[in-house]
């Protein structure tokens, strides 16, 4: 039998905790080991429990969760980090997942899809709210400057860029294999060298990659 996928609640609201405790502990294949209240106890809880996914409120008392997933995301073996935020254009949001976490969440996203965030973010295989995720880069990026591409991308072969827009586009594995006819085993290898190419942690990352660099 498949171990649970271990989560991990930060938030300074004990009845938001407590709501999605209920609904990741309704799962059987998750499962809350830890719960913090601000962002130092977060990093605390974190490094005593390892859990596979953090959810992690922006803005906490102490520290807040923008310093918290930097500070996890520096250890070695790292869970993913989702942070959580009360609406969609949220600087602070898009600045955690510059400093690598792996997704955002609307605090009044309805269960069925936070149990699929979860799912998503662990499997690697999508970016979750992709939409939401892309508008929020394009509005960081409005009228501001591009990166210049690094090296690294020219390693890319020709099909690699095909499927690395197709991914910055925030197509899933199962999308991008429809649109290309190849199986998803063949997706999910593709997508893998191309964040070993350049040096990325998983898609979001991809994602903010293409916007940095004038790519979409």
């Amino acid at each position: 039998m498949t171990s649970p996928i271990r989560v991990v609640l930060v938030d300074d609201q004990a009845l938001f905790r407590a709501g999605i405790r209920m609904v990741l502990d309704s799962q059987p294949d998750l499962e809350v080991v830890g719960e913090a209240s601000d962002g130092r106890e977060g990093v605390e809880v974190v490094r005593a429990t390892r859990p596979d996914i953090v959810l992690m409120d922006v803005r906490m008392p102490v520290m807040d969760g923008l310093t918290a997933t930097a500070e996890i995301l520096r250890d070695t073996g790292a869970p993913r980090v989702v942070v959580l935020t009360t609406f969609d254009l949220d600087e602070a949001a898009a600045r955690a997942i510059q400093h690598g976490a792996s997704g955002f969440l609307l605090k009044d996203s309805d269960p069925e899809f936070l149990l699929s965030a979860v799912r998503t973010v662990h499997a690697g295989s999508a970016v979750i709210a992709a939409q939401a995720t892309r508008d929020l880069f394009a509005h960081i990026a409005q009228g501001g400057a591009t990166d210049p591409l690094p090296p690294s991308y020219a390693a890319l072969t020709d099909r690699e860029r095909e499927i690395f827009a197709l991914a910055a586009a925030g197509l899933s594995n199962a999308e991008i294999a429809a649109r290309e006819f190849l199986s998803e085993a063949t997706v999910k290898t593709h997508v893998s060298r191309i964040l070993a190419k350049l040096a990325l942690r998983d898609r979001v990352q991809l994602v903010v990659f293409a916007y940095r660099h004038g790519l979409v």
